[in-house]
């Protein structure tokens, strides 16, 4: 029976997640495909990171029965394309969720939403720079010790330059900066829209020269896992090799050819010792991108 536990705030649902569609066998980690800490016995808070194509869409393809299997207490959304009026009810109140949502200001582009089980303190939308905040890319929700992100960094598009890209990239560093003068901890989830380092995409070599993975986008990594101090929670518990969250074509993904990891779960480095398991969902049944969850087990207050 599920039990209920304070973790740093937030109320946990349960004090384990043995035989869930999270963890195949907990008392064999190579059997699960990804490496892993010790299993979660002890509350815990799961989040769910997953960019969709349009948020309608993914829900008409089963998002919310998806996301009762799959037991998250907070799920971060990205990609909406469509204002928070245009969406029926029954994607705004979905079942055993509190949802909100940020819209872009173009019509069919953008917008991130965040999901929660418990009801958060605070609900923060874009961070204080146009490009974030008349694109919809920020939403933020706050409990008493842990604020959760959920973030869309630009693609190089119809919107967006090389150029804006990069420009998001200081901005959004600047921000984590802010945060880490603080009180309190911070997880961020969602689509960068670049890979950090060559075991995060297939043919590395070839694609040194492709907007995702050149110089200056993958110094932003290192400057936020490095000075700025952010941890990639996802790899603080799954070390394994084509862990990838996004392809170019169905047939790729498929054979897990050609991936790239653009999408991440960060968090200050304080939460880093209660990262216990870290794993892909890559069924792609409501998109282009892996669904990335990660499983923190907080002491409890």
């Amino acid at each position: 029976m599920a039990a209920t536990g304070r973790i740093k705030g937030i109320t946990a649902h349960r004090l384990t997640h043995k035989n869930t569609t999270f963890s195949a066998n907990v008392s064999d980690p190579l059997k699960m495909g990804y490496h892993t800490h010790n299993a979660c016995l002890e509350p815990c808070m799961r989040i769910i990171s997953l960019h969709v194509n349009g948020l309608q869409q993914a829900v008409e393809k089963g998002l919310y029965a998806w996301l009762k299997t799959a037991d998250a207490d907070v799920v971060a959304i990205q990609n909406l394309k469509a204002k928070e009026y245009q969406l029926p009810d029954a994607v705004l109140y979905p079942e055993g969720f509190n949802a909100y949502f940020f819209d872009a200001e173009a019509e069919g582009y953008s917008g991130v939403a965040i999901l929660t089980k418990e009801v958060p303190k605070a609900i923060m939308t874009g961070l204080a720079f146009p490009q974030c905040d008349m694109q919809g890319r920020f939403i933020q929700a706050d409990f008493p010790h842990v604020s959760v992100g959920s973030v869309l960094f630009p693609a190089v598009d119809e919107y967006n330059s090389l150029e804006d890209k990069l420009a998001f990239q200081k901005a959004f560093l600047d921000h984590l900066n802010k945060t880490r003068r603080k009180r309190r901890e911070f997880i961020f989830c969602g689509n960068f829209e670049a890979a950090h380092k060559t075991v995060d995409l297939d043919n590395w070599q070839e694609q040194q020269s492709t907007p995702g993975f050149l110089p200056e986008e993958r110094a932003f990594f290192d400057q936020m896992f490095g000075p700025v101090g952010y941890v990639d929670a996802f790899r603080e518990a799954n070390f394994g090799e084509n862990q990838y969250t996004w392809w170019p074509d169905a047939d790729s993904a498929r054979r897990n050819q050609n991936g790239w990891r653009k999408d991440y779960q960060i968090c200050t480095p304080s939460i880093r010792q209660f990262v216990v398991d870290a794993k892909l969902d890559t069924s792609l049944r409501f998109g282009d991108h892996a669904a990335v969850m990660v499983e923190y087990e907080f002491d409890e207050d």
